[in-house]
């Protein structure tokens, strides 16, 4: 699998540093919340921009907020390579999946874990990734919700069928047991942020995440 840290619970005072300590990841991922979408409220896409100086890993950028068709296009000029929007937060998730390919980015959807997986189905050929939440998005440190495991097997069904070719991403409750259940499921990218950022060995981590 793909680690992709989620920095949201590093030191912000020493954030070169920080993004630095874990650059073993390939990924790098990005939780924007807007405070209306989700309760919280966190950086922008000055933050993307920022970090490109910092870092040469792809830039996985998931869009915790309303209506996110107004807004996605600074975050592909900030330098996101995936932008993931909830099909919770937009009316036109058809439109917006083409609008953000056409910009030659890739693109992923993102489900509470309180919506039906069944309820995406049709959008499924024309993604990229598909983000499972495996806690209620707008904080860190929750405990995994069980029954993600049955949304993710369901998306690994679905793309072995039909050939499609989304990754599965899980994001919430990343442990090594949690890592390893999900990796069983069909997950190929798992998104850990304190996990990963409240330990003093974090490359050690992420190496043991990603080969559980």
């Amino acid at each position: 699998m793909i680690c992709s840290p989620s920095f949201l619970s590093c030191n912000f005072n020493k954030l070169e540093s920080e993004i630095k300590s874990v650059s073993i990841s390939k990924w790098l991922h990005f939780d924007v919340m807007d405070g209306k979408f989700v309760n919280n409220s966190t950086y922008d896409y000055n933050m993307v921009k920022l970090l490109k100086h910092i870092s040469n890993q792809f830039f996985d950028v998931h869009l915790m907020i309303e209506k996110p068709e107004r807004i996605y296009d600074k975050y592909i000029i900030a330098g996101a390579d995936l932008i993931t929007f909830h099909y919770e937060a937009t009316k036109q998730p058809k439109a917006l999946i083409r609008a953000i390919k056409s910009k030659g980015v890739k693109v992923g959807l993102s489900i509470k874990p309180g919506t039906d997986i069944t309820a995406i189905e049709s959008l499924l050929p024309k993604l990229d990734l598909v983000l499972v939440m495996s806690v209620v998005p707008g904080k860190g440190g929750q405990k995994f919700i069980e029954n993600s495991l049955d949304k993710i097997k369901y998306l690994e069904d679905k793309r072995t069928v039909n050939g499609y070719n989304y990754l599965i991403e899980v994001d919430g409750g990343i442990n090594f047991e949690t890592a390893k259940q999900v990796k069983n499921a069909g997950c190929d990218v798992i998104v850990a942020g304190s996990f990963i950022f409240n330990s003093n060995e974090r490359e050690q981590l992420i190496v043991r995440l990603e080969n559980v």
